[in-house]
C-alpha cells in the first residue's frame, strides 16, 4: 500500500479563495454549461457531501442536475461528521436511504455522487447493494491512502472521533473498487487530498478524470467537474465508455 505525503501548505492555504472563484465561475457559466451538457434521463441521483459539509454544500450540484432532467436527492443526514457510530452504522443508514429512493422512483437504479469523504460512503454503498446502484462518481475522494495523504486527517479525527482509517485491514477494504461503473474525478492541485489517493486501478467500467487547476473545496461546483458529472450520468452500463472531452 503506497504512502503519500499531504498536499503542499501553499495549495491548502489557497483553497478558500480558489473555491470562491470556482463557485462564481460556476454561476457565471451556468446557462452555457447546461446548454452543452448531455440532458438527463430522469433517473435518481443521490449527492453526499464531504467532511464537515451538509446538504447546502451540494445545492449547486443538485440544482444543476435537476435542470438537466435528473431527480436529485440530498443525503438528509445533517452535517457530515464522519462515521461517529462506526462505518457499519453509517453504511446501513445510507443503504436504507438508497433502497428507499430506488423503491420510491419505481425501481430505477440510483447514481451516487460523493464529494471527498462522501465518495468513500458512495463506494461502500455500491459494494453493499449493487443491484440498486447505477454508478458511482467521486469528487476528490481519498480511497487509497496509508495514514497520510490528506491535510484533513486531524480535522477528520476531531469531528468523527474515529481512527479506524489507520487500520491496514480497513484501508484494504476501502481500496476495493465498487462493482458498478465508477468515475473518480480528481485534481493535481487539490490542496486537501493528494491526487494519487484518488486514482483507481484500471479495469472494466473504471476511470479517473483529472480537472486541471481545481481546488478540493471547489470540485463540487467547478464548471469542468460539473460537465464531467453530467457526461458520466448520461452513460448507461450497456453503452458505457470512458470520458473524452468530446463526450
Amino acid at each position: 500500500m503506497e504512502e503519500f505525503e499531504e498536499p503542499s501548505k501553499v495549495l491548502l492555504a489557497a483553497e478558500g479563495i480558489r473555491s470562491i472563484y470556482e463557485y462564481l465561475m460556476a454561476w457565471a457559466l451556468n446557462i452555457p454549461l447546461k446548454y452543452i451538457s448531455p440532458k438527463g434521463d430522469g433517473h435518481p441521483v443521490l449527492t453526499i457531501p464531504g467532511l464537515g459539509g451538509a446538504d447546502g454544500s451540494t445545492h449547486y450540484l443538485r440544482n444543476f442536475l435537476d435542470d438537466l432532467g435528473y431527480e436529485s436527492f440530498p443525503w438528509g443526514q445533517g452535517r457530515n461528521l464522519g462515521p461517529r457510530r462506526g462505518m457499519d452504522d453509517m453504511s446501513k443508514r445510507l443503504v436504507d436511504l438508497v433502497q428507499s429512493i430506488y423503491k420510491d422512483t419505481g425501481g430505477q437504479q440510483v447514481s451516487l455522487v460523493g464529494w471527498s469523504l462522501g465518495g468513500v460512503y458512495a463506494r461502500e454503498i455500491a459494494k453493499l447493494c449493487p443491484e440498486v446502484v447505477r454508478q458511482v462518481i467521486t469528487l476528490g475522494t481519498p480511497f487509497k491512502m496509508k495514514n497520510s495523504g490528506t491535510n484533513a486527517e486531524r480535522f477528520y479525527e476531531f469531528l468523527s472521533k474515529d481512527k479506524s482509517h489507520k487500520n491496514p485491514d480497513i484501508l484494504r477494504l476501502l481500496e476495493m473498487p465498487p462493482p458498478v461503473p465508477f468515475t473518480s474525478i480528481y485534481s493535481k492541485t487539490d490542496g486537501v487530498v493528494h491526487w494519487k489517493c484518488s486514482i483507481e486501478d484500471s479495469g472494466n467500467f473504471i476511470e479517473n478524470v483529472e480537472i486541471p487547476g481545481a481546488s478540493h473545496l471547489g470540485l463540487g461546483h467547478n464548471p469542468m467537474a460539473m460537465f464531467v458529472v453530467a457526461n458520466r450520468l448520461s452513460q448507461t452500463k450497456d453503452s458505457w465508455r470512458p470520458f473524452t472531452i468530446l463526450g
